[in-house]
C-alpha cells in the first residue's frame, strides 16, 4: 500500500533527475565564481555566492574575448573561469615575460580580467581545448548583478591572429 502511494513521487524524482543531468551535461550548467581574478566581471568575494550560467558549446566553437569555464590544467578536479584571449595558431604577446608565443594547435590562451590576482596561461601556458567545458553567458546570482557577461577582446597588439586560408 505504501509503495503504491510513493511510486508516482519516486518516478517523478527519477525522471526529473535524469532530465536535469542531461540538461547540465549537454546544454547548460551553473558555476560558482571564487576569488578576485575575474574582477570586475565577477566580484568573487561575495562569500562564494556568485554564480554564472555556463552554455555548453560544440567542440571548439569559441572566439576571442569570451569568458570560458575549463578544468584547471594543474588540478583537473577544479573548474576555472577565465577570459579566452587567443586561439590555436595565434601569436600572443606576454607582457610580464616580455615574450611572444605561438599557441599550439588544439590549445587556447586564457587570462583573468584582474591580471595581478590571476593564475592563468601566463603561469601555466596554453590550455588544451579539450579541457574547456563551455562559455559563461550570464551572471545568475546575486540578483543585483544578474545580467549578460560581455565579450571583451584583448587590447590591440596583444594577439596576432593566425591568417586562415579559405
Amino acid at each position: 500500500m505504501a509503495w503504491a502511494a510513493l511510486r508516482p513521487v519516486v518516478k517523478a524524482c527519477i525522471g526529473g533527475s535524469l532530465i536535469g543531468i542531461t540538461v547540465s551535461d549537454r546544454y547548460f550548467s551553473v558555476a560558482a565564481v571564487h576569488g578576485g581574478s575575474m574582477r570586475p566581471t565577477f566580484d568573487g568575494t561575495t562569500d562564494g555566492r556568485e554564480y554564472a550560467l555556463v552554455k555548453r558549446s560544440p567542440l571548439y566553437d569559441y572566439s576571442r574575448g569570451e569568458v570560458v569555464v575549463f578544468l584547471s590544467p594543474a588540478d583537473h578536479r577544479s573548474r576555472t573561469i577565465k577570459r579566452l584571449i587567443g586561439l590555436p595558431g595565434d601569436w600572443i604577446s606576454v607582457p610580464d615575460k616580455e615574450e611572444i608565443r605561438q599557441i599550439p594547435d588544439g590549445h587556447c590562451w586564457v587570462e583573468g580580467d584582474n591580471g595581478s590576482a590571476s593564475w592563468d596561461s601566463r603561469s601555466y601556458g596554453p590550455v588544451p581545448l579539450g579541457l574547456v567545458q563551455g562559455r559563461v553567458t550570464h551572471v545568475v546570482w546575486p540578483p543585483g548583478k544578474m545580467g549578460r557577461v560581455d565579450k571583451r577582446v584583448p587590447p590591440e597588439g596583444r594577439v596576432m591572429p593566425q591568417q586562415r586560408n579559405l
